[in-house]
């Protein structure tokens, strides 16, 4: 990872692209200018998907939840570059890409400084014909082999000791070829082996399952579709 201090504005990137990345990467308007969206996504704020040449990329701004993202919307304290969501978010994304899990490509991050809080961004790599679990469910029910595939995937996230902050079906993708992807990794960590805190992140996951099912009549799941989860990821 290379980084580029510009005034208060930090960016970093992948090595090999040291003379491409510019601010203007992380400003949705400015590939609307070019024409380089290809959609977007709505949930705290505007996740953008755009394209270069023929490859697509995702850019997403941090936004704050809960009842603090109602007075402060996108700032956050400031106390050191690699404290920052997007940083660290970088540098545990690669880490799983370098222990070869299904996770996209960390290209690019931004932090900007307004006095004490910070404001930030991150392109990842976009995951080819990419659906969430929730949309997937939506459209048709998943068999055995399905769940078994997405249970040996969280294992493999679990067997490094990664802890996932938010574990749930939005976040867990399949794309065009049928492979399983795990996205998201703000606030994600690596902790010391402990049964706990992977029962408990398992626990979240299933807590997704039955929300989504009550939601919507549509969502094609049962409870004893987690046993067959739980199966793969025993096994």
């Amino acid at each position: 990872m290379l980084i580029d201090t510009q005034g208060a504005r930090v960016l970093f990137f992948q090595d090999e692209l040291k003379d491409e990345i510019t601010s203007e990467y992380f400003d949705g308007a400015y590939w609307q200018r070019n024409n380089a969206i290809i959609g977007s996504a709505f949930g705290r704020g505007i996740t953008w998907f755009f394209k270069i040449n023929n490859d697509e990329f995702v850019l997403r701004h941090y936004h704050r939840g809960g009842l603090i993202g109602k007075l402060i919307k996108d700032g956050y304290c400031y106390t050191g570059l690699k404290n920052t969501r997007a940083y660290q978010e970088f540098l545990v994304t690669q880490q799983l890409v370098d222990k070869n899990l299904p996770v996209p490509q960390p290209i690019a991050g931004q932090v900007i400084k307004h006095g004490l809080f910070y404001r930030a961004d991150l392109i990842t790599q976009k995951i080819a014909g990419a659906n969430d679990l929730v949309a997937v469910l939506k459209d048709r029910a998943l068999n055995q082999v399905d769940y078994q595939q997405i249970g040996a995937m969280i294992r493999r996230f679990h067997d490094v000791n990664l802890w996932h902050a938010d574990l749930n079906t939005h976040n867990i993708i399949l794309d065009g070829d049928g492979k399983w992807w795990l996205i998201d990794f703000d606030r994600c960590k690596f902790k010391p082996a402990a049964d706990a805190w992977k029962q408990a992140n398992l626990a979240r996951l299933k807590r997704s399952f039955v929300k989504e099912k009550n939601k919507d009549t549509a969502f094609k799941w049962q409870t004893t579709d987690w046993d067959l989860l739980l199966a793969g990821y025993q096994n």
